[in-house]
């Protein structure tokens, strides 16, 4: 049997930036406390936990006066900075650049628009932390739509007036086809539109690169947090062009009899799998 581990897998830039940042300050100093889940990752939760990095609430930042906070790769909305002056701890920024840009886009946006009476739609999943970051740039004002179905529902019953002025814009990890349709559909009914895929770069060449790479590939075996947003995208495209995908946290989660002698299985992951995760799950798949 083959084994391939795809060359465009692993973790993200930003997310990548993150994890880099809190090791070095883990080596010199040898705690810090995360704001929230550094990854949807729980391994890699773990390996960094034993490094000293701690995961704290938004209700736990009154007891930390004077420690120091990281704000992961998703973001914060501006009320998490006031909270943290408040609470006195320092902040350690590792907002990824391109979730940055499109929170600033999203406020200038909000901004003109409002005065219009308009509305920012946001095309992502309701309660994610990047979204939850990108709604907090409108004072909480902003649309959330997470499928077709959410946006002919929020049509219908008026949540979204397409008489007004619209402007949609995507969370960074969406799926590329899926925002395109759902700016088509907007198109049909709405006057004033406009249209921002903010879809980070790297995500949306992913998707065509993966479709390929699990085409090439006779078995997927596609590795990622249980909680991962882009985990689950990801995965359900590669599902889409190969029946013979599954998808595990780490190599003892390997399905029993799913390999054949003859196989090619790739190894995939998403935007929030680090690469040592791929190698254990190639080095358990060469061993069977």
């Amino acid at each position: 049997m083959r084994v391939l581990i795809d060359s465009g897998s692993g973790c993200c830039n930003g997310v990548g930036r993150a994890i880099s940042t809190a090791e070095h300050y883990l080596a010199e100093h040898g705690e810090l406390f995360s704001l929230g889940a550094i990854v949807h990752n729980d391994a890699e939760i773990q390996r960094l936990s034993e490094l000293g990095l701690r995961t704290v609430g938004y209700d736990g930042l009154p007891s930390l006066r004077g420690a120091t906070v990281l704000i992961r790769a998703h973001g914060e909305p501006p009320s998490t900075y006031a909270l943290a002056r408040e609470a006195g701890v320092s902040l350690i920024d590792c907002t990824c650049p391109v979730v940055l840009a499109l929170q600033r886009k999203i406020a200038a946006e909000y901004s003109g628009l409002s005065a219009r009476g308009g509305t920012v739609l946001i095309f992502g999943k309701r309660g994610h932390a990047e979204v939850n970051g990108l709604v907090g740039q409108t004072d909480g004002h902003a649309v959330v739509v997470e499928s077709m179905a959410d946006l002919e529902e929020k049509l219908r019953t008026g949540v979204i007036d397409p008489s007004r002025p619209l402007a949609l814009f995507s969370q960074t990890t969406k799926d590329p086809e899926e925002f395109a349709a759902l700016a088509d559909r907007l198109r049909q009914d709405a006057g004033n539109l406009e249209i921002f895929n903010t879809i980070c770069r790297h995500v949306s060449s992913r998707h065509k690169a993966l479709k390929e790479f699990a085409s090439a590939c006779s078995v997927i075996i596609f590795v990622c947090g249980r909680e991962s947003s882009n985990g689950k995208v990801l995965f359900e495209l590669c599902r889409s062009v190969n029946p013979r995908s599954y998808k595990v946290e780490s190599a003892d989660e390997l399905p029993d009899g799913i390999f054949r002698p003859d196989d090619t299985a790739g190894i995939c992951g998403a935007t929030s799998t680090t690469r040592w995760q791929l190698e254990k799950v190639a080095e358990a798949i060469s061993r069977l």
